[in-house]
């Protein structure tokens, strides 16, 4: 065994960050599919994340991730009042190469053999058509199109939630929800962040963004050429003068040791998951003066809405649901400050006791 899996193993077993109740390991050599199914915890009822699609440098590396992934879908889940434990999915690959109807197929089929103790649904790399196909063959599959019974596009609600985070933390630093002139750079303006701009240049704030992808960029800036501007790349968004919010929305792990000595903004609130780095990150932030919205309660709407969908989707009332991430972040930051912590270690002290006190309840 080499040394990174023995990493993995510990991380699972030992860690802080393991305690996982199942890892999955699924292969189908016809397709090309290899892919890890993590499920964290089922406390709270079955494990519910998305299956995200991506070319890791090594199997290990999808491991640690499906690992770090599916704990944070337990957290998001508790946060958001949903009757669901976290799990989540990867599939080693490249989605625009690799990516068949075939290996979607021997996907649902794995996810299926699992009896419910995991729903899927979309996550980076994964789409709803995506979602049509893997349902084929499973029936815990969320994040269909409305034409197969589902609910569509979650990074809608996505965008929306992180939009209340947003408000919420402008009212516990500033005083007022509104974020009218207030300048919010965005790392990632693909699925989630195009809608994020919608509803910020809706309200009068001056946006600027950066994406790996120059279509994205492109496809802002047509449709705003007032009030939206672009930088180069994420390090010059952090440098940005007189950032008021920071919103990273593509990949995890952008809050590290070299972001958060550099980052102008006052607040830090977006939808990548796992936004900080490594235990400790987050005192970085609190000793600067920064505010830190957690990642997994702010992006919380996507899942509220494929929550939803497996009991009759109503679109009014996801929303309606998922505007109530405002109420909850500002009861993290009270709870933050009567605790003397930071808001990501209040948000998981209120997550793990929701998760505790349902463990309690059915005797686990």
């Amino acid at each position: 065994m080499t040394e990174v899996s023995d990493g993995v193993l510990h991380t699972l077993f030992h860690s802080d960050q393991g305690g996982h109740e199942q890892v999955v390991l699924c292969q189908d050599r016809a397709s090309g599919l290899k892919a890890v199914i993590a499920i964290h915890s089922t406390a709270l009822g079955p494990a519910l994340g998305g299956t995200r699609f991506y070319p890791y440098a090594t199997e290990a590396e999808a491991v640690a991730d499906a690992l770090n992934l599916a704990r944070g879908m337990s957290y998001k889940n508790a946060m958001a009042g949903l009757d669901h434990g976290g799990g989540k999915a990867v599939i080693i690959g490249d989605p625009d190469r690799d990516k068949t109807e075939e290996l979607l197929l021997a996907y649902g089929r794995f996810v299926a053999s699992l009896g419910g103790r995991y729903v899927t649904a979309c996550d980076v790399g994964t789409y709803v058509a995506d979602m049509d196909v893997v349902a084929r063959e499973c029936r815990w599959t969320t994040g269909r199109s409305p034409e197969n019974g589902g609910a569509g596009d979650s990074s809608v609600l996505t965008a929306f939630g992180v939009y209340q985070g947003m408000r919420a933390s402008a009212q516990h630093l500033w005083g007022d929800p509104s974020l009218r002139d207030r300048r919010v750079g965005i790392a990632g303006v693909g699925k989630v962040g195009h809608h994020l701009v919608e509803h910020l240049r809706a309200e009068g704030a001056e946006v600027v963004i950066t994406d790996v992808r120059e279509e994205a960029v492109r496809r802002i800036l047509d449709r705003h050429p007032v009030g939206v501007t672009s930088v180069a790349d994420t390090e010059a968004l952090i440098r940005v003068e007189g950032l008021d919010i920071y919103a990273p929305c593509a990949l995890g792990g952008a809050l590290d040791d070299d972001s958060v000595p550099v980052l102008t903004a006052k607040v830090v609130c977006g939808a990548a998951n796992n936004q900080l780095a490594h235990p400790g990150v987050e005192k970085d932030l609190a000793d600067r003066g920064i505010l830190y919205a957690p990642d997994y309660v702010v992006n919380a709407g996507g899942v509220i809405q494929v929550a939803d969908e497996l009991h009759g989707f109503d679109f009014e009332r996801c929303k309606a649901k998922a505007a109530k991430i405002y109420d909850t972040t500002l009861a993290i930051f009270a709870r933050a400050k009567a605790d003397g912590v930071p808001p990501a270690a209040a948000a998981d002290r209120i997550a793990e006791q929701r998760m505790h006190e349902a463990a309690a309840k059915r005797g686990r």
